[in-house]
């Protein structure tokens, strides 16, 4: 037997994706002030690079028109952290870059050093280009990620 579920007035999908982007947040946010990565912790951070608020220069936006994923590990700098969006220095072929993005633009957090992973829907463009490859930002760690028994994958869908 079957029971239908109603739709929700309640829009949990969006509040769980939130909070759990506000978990983002709270790392990096840790990571400023603490003013390194602690351990053997460090970032792959995969986004939206169209999305609103991005602010990537155009020869990376020429790289990588969809999404692109970026390793927060030796060598960065100017991380900041305010409640919607992060910014941070990074070199891309030996040219020092500052990327801006909001939270909101994020569709994956893996930490590899313990296996912890978010991945989040990000309104794509239905016509977009599809795929990407790893921004060679910090080749000596730009490697395939594992999946493991951290992940946690946020992809509710609702019965209509």
């Amino acid at each position: 037997m079957t029971e239908n579920v109603p739709d929700s007035l309640i829009p949990y999908d969006d509040i769980v994706q939130e909070a759990l982007r506000a978990v983002v947040g709270r790392v990096l946010g840790q990571v400023r002030d603490a003013g390194a990565l602690p351990g053997e912790h460090h970032f792959y951070i995969t986004f939206k690079t169209q999305a609103p608020g991005v602010e990537v220069p155009d020869r990376l936006i020429e790289r990588f028109p969809d999404e692109m994923t970026i390793v927060i590990q030796h060598r960065y700098w100017d991380l900041t952290v305010d409640e919607d969006r992060f910014s941070i220095g990074l070199s891309f072929n030996q040219i020092p870059t500052t990327l801006v993005v909001p939270f909101s633009a994020i569709a994956g957090f893996h930490d590899p050093a313990v296996n912890f992973e978010l991945r989040f829907q990000v309104q794509d463009d239905p016509d977009g280009p599809d795929g990407h490859d790893v921004a060679e930002n910090d080749p000596e760690t730009a490697k395939a990620v594992e999946d493991g028994s951290n992940v946690v994958a946020v992809d509710f869908k609702r019965k209509k």
